[in-house]
């Protein structure tokens, strides 16, 4: 009884975790997609306003999605079922998204936390066109993740509860 209910709360937790994340990734892509059209005053100083918050904000979305589920592909490691391998994966492009955020957006963020307003490095075009395909990266693997999730949790029934 406790086992299934574990499961269901990670379950839980992972396909909401996943979606939230994914969402906010959703929400920022459209943003920069709408910054490419101004210039490297406007865009750098938004960046260094989005960066006040927003990072917080990744952290205490992604970092649950991954221990849920983690918790649930640890605990469906020896069924191997389509399910199982859907999680796994869905756990797998959640790592994507981390890696592609540590080494392409984090290393940006922080160069760009010290650009001048007023006077933005000559390559801000460049830096901003790589931090956009690192996030759009990230962005495409959460979501996929999210979606293999969602099947799983819908075709999944918990253990014990037949």
């Amino acid at each position: 009884m406790m086992g299934a209910l574990l499961q269901t709360i990670s379950r839980f937790a992972s396909l909401l975790f996943a979606g939230l994340f994914a969402g906010f990734l959703v929400g920022v892509l459209v943003l920069e997609v709408s910054l490419r059209r101004f210039d490297g005053s406007v865009y750098t100083q938004l960046q260094q306003v989005a960066l006040i918050g927003l990072p917080i904000l990744a952290s205490v979305l992604l970092l649950p999605a991954l221990a849920a589920t983690g918790f649930q592909v640890i605990v469906g490691v020896r069924s191997r079922e389509r399910t199982f391998w859907l999680t796994a994966v869905a756990l797998a492009l959640l790592l994507v998204a981390l890696v592609t955020t540590l080494v392409v957006n984090v290393p940006i963020n922080l160069a760009e936390g010290g650009w001048s307003v007023q006077a933005p490095p000559a390559d801000w075009v460049g830096l901003r066109d790589r931090w956009q395909v690192g996030h759009a990266i990230r962005t495409g693997a959460a979501l996929l993740a999210f979606g293999a999730l969602g099947i799983a949790a819908y075709r999944r029934p918990i253990a014990g509860s037949r």
